[in-house]
């Protein structure tokens, strides 16, 4: 199969097989599409497409998003996860706000300058949104290019991903792929990657691409991509301080503007039952001792795993010196959904 063949290929099976009722789509705006972009790295379209249709509600627009509390937008991503990409999300349309008269600005380089826009975003964005072109590389299109290439090697390695980006930018170069159908290449790309040629057990032949994948040629897509050196994930324990008052109250904690959960609220945290005793000591008044120790909640992060031992302890109160204030509050129960807080916290306090 030559380049031009690629793409005509491709473009053919996704007008037939391709995905044309995802939210972002109708209408397809640059806010919506770059919105969509950010909230799929790193989670599937059937967990993100609810979250989105949510998010475009409370904030319909770019200057909406950019004009809301820091708060409204985590409380709106709380559950999705990779908190990051909210906080980025915020700081990126208020530079837009700022630096583009409002709106996203139609250039790569301009794009990629916004936090949370990498190369492969941005150009994800322009294509699908102003059918601008542009190659992307995101995992579904490494996945596809490792193995209709042949290309061995963890596609996170600098040298690997360059012969990737290399491989992306020559289909797009293609004179006979025209520019009006870049929004539809860029979605055959992901699609493809998504549906037929996934991580375990592809549908290669059911793919418009089988004749010339390389990897299906020699019997190598279980192989293809070659995966991540593996090494064990590291694990830490804590415990969470469940503290209610007399009005069944939850005293929740907001976690520092970096880091883990960065400025999300949560239960009170500490590394050991011995600093948790002295926090409590130093800002509730209540018996520590009569605390009920539930069953622990296992959360994996990208780098580590986090044991977390809670502890219910109630009734409490606040110390006469301590108040409510932006780190720390009393939230009644039916105030859970309006703030940001961690998905394994808001299981536990909730149940769901």
């Amino acid at each position: 199969m030559t380049a031009d063949a690629f793409a005509t290929r491709l473009l053919a099976w996704f007008d037939v097989c391709g995905r044309h009722d995802l939210p972002w789509q109708h209408p397809r705006t640059p806010y919506r599409v770059w919105l969509s972009e950010i909230m799929l790295q790193q989670t599937q379209v059937k967990t993100a497409a609810p979250y989105f249709e949510r998010f475009v509600a409370a904030l319909p627009t770019l200057r909406d998003l950019a004009a809301a509390p820091l708060d409204d937008v985590l409380a709106l991503w709380s559950g999705l996860g990779y908190y990051a990409r909210a906080r980025n999300l915020h700081a990126a349309a208020r530079r837009c706000i700022e630096g583009h008269g409002g709106e996203l600005p139609r250039d790569i380089d301009a794009l990629t300058a916004l936090p949370g826009i990498g190369r492969s975003t941005a150009a994800a964005i322009l294509s699908q949104a102003w059918c601008d072109r542009h190659a992307i590389l995101d995992g579904n299109v490494k996945r596809v290019l490792s193995r209709y290439h042949g290309v061995d090697g963890w596609p996170g390695q600098p040298a690997v991903e360059k012969r990737l980006w290399a491989f992306a930018q020559a289909h797009v170069d293609n004179p006979q792929l025209p520019d009006a159908r870049m929004a539809d290449y860029t979605q055959a790309q992901m699609d493809l990657g998504a549906t037929l040629c996934t991580r375990s057990d592809p549908a290669c032949v059911l793919c418009p691409l089988q004749d010339d994948c390389i990897a299906r040629r020699e019997g190598r897509t279980a192989e293809l991509p070659t995966p991540k050196p593996g090494k064990p994930l590291p694990q830490r324990h804590a415990q969470v301080l469940w503290l209610e008052d007399g009005d069944d109250r939850i005293l929740l904690q907001r976690r520092p503007p970096t880091g883990i959960w960065a400025s999300l609220w949560t239960l009170p945290q500490a590394d050991d039952p011995t600093l948790a005793l002295a926090w409590f000591d130093t800002h509730v008044e209540g018996d520590f001792a009569e605390g009920t120790s539930l069953a622990p909640i296992a959360h994996a992060f990208s780098h580590y795993k986090l044991e977390l031992q809670p502890l219910l302890v109630r009734p409490v109160a606040l110390r006469a010196r301590v108040s409510d204030n932006d780190d720390l509050r009393w939230v009644a129960r039916d105030q859970l959904d309006s703030l940001g807080i961690p998905a394994p916290i808001r299981r536990l306090l909730i149940g769901t």
